[in-house]
């Protein structure tokens, strides 16, 4: 739509103009590690990761409203795997729907089924009775896959992050949950989309895996660690020694469009942040809202 020119019902140019956007969703929780032996669970997946800061503007149209979806960070629970973050979105009549993918929940430790679930990235696997795998990054280029804990470890792995895939766990630790990747949109750099760590259980040559870009923590012996609030991250899974300990919590997503400040109506909805930089102002939606153009 770049250049082109609408009338109004009165006969008025109505110009539409460019913007950018980033939208994350939110983060998948941490497994829990269950049952009465040392063991780890995986961490969350990140939330997938979609912008354009940088790259191809789109175009909104004067008068339209824009409907704008937060995904809230799932929640962990004890004696269960993890959850998926929930989609954010960016959508309008004019426009191609822009959907970010919930990330993966972690593996549950100990369980019959200790695999990662596939999200915008997939959460990491576990030591599970038969199944150890990470979960995929589905669908393809909103991040990375949860990656796989060993039969003979008791660690957790960690979650894909948009940066890249968790890390395999190979014996007693929990490891690193995949990368986050920085984005300047506001004006200032900030951390986005970073996979949650994987837990271990308490022991001299146990540790604990951390996440990236505000991950959350796995844990040693206990609840995995919450992710930062507001940037699509991974929680971290938790680690058990004869304790039930429920994984950490996945951080809620975000969505921000950076407009020129000419064009900016001033019409918004869900009590987005408006600041400015340079020629541009910046709306931060941490609640589902709208924007009129």
């Amino acid at each position: 739509m770049f250049g082109q020119i609408l009338l109004s019902a009165f006969g008025s140019a109505v110009v539409p103009y460019d913007i950018e956007y980033l939208v994350v969703a939110g983060g998948g929780s941490g497994g829990s590690a269950t049952g009465p032996y040392g063991n780890g669970s995986g961490g969350g997946g990140a939330g997938g990761y979609k912008t354009n800061y940088g790259g191809t503007a789109i175009s909104l149209t004067p008068g339209t409203t824009y409907t704008i979806t937060i995904g809230g960070g799932a929640g962990g629970a004890a004696n269960q795997p993890g959850s998926n973050g929930g989609n954010s979105s960016l959508t309008g009549s004019d426009i191609t729907d822009i959907v970010s993918t919930g990330g993966g929940g972690g593996g549950q430790g100990d369980n019959s089924n200790g695999s990662g679930l596939a999200g915008g990235s997939g959460g990491g696997g576990a030591k599970g009775a038969s199944t150890y795998n990470g979960g995929a990054a589905s669908p393809s280029g909103e991040g990375n896959a949860g990656v796989n804990a060993t039969y003979a470890g008791v660690g957790g792995a960690g979650g894909g992050g948009f940066g890249s895939a968790g890390i395999n766990t190979f014996n007693m630790g929990g490891t690193n949950g995949g990368s986050g990747v920085s984005n300047s949109i506001t004006g200032s750099s900030s951390p986005y989309a970073g996979g949650g760590g994987g837990g271990t259980y308490q022991g001299n040559s146990g540790t604990f895996g951390y996440g990236q870009a505000g991950g959350g923590n796995g844990s040693p012996q206990g609840v995995g660690g919450d992710a930062t609030p507001y940037t699509g991250s991974g929680g971290g899974g938790s680690g058990n020694y004869g304790g039930n300990y429920k994984g950490g919590n996945g951080g809620s997503g975000v969505i921000i469009l950076r407009l020129p400040t000419s064009n900016y109506s001033g019409t918004t909805s869900g009590s987005p942040t408006v600041t400015t930089t340079g020629t541009d102002t910046i709306l931060k939606y941490t609640g589902t809202g709208s924007y009129t153009a």
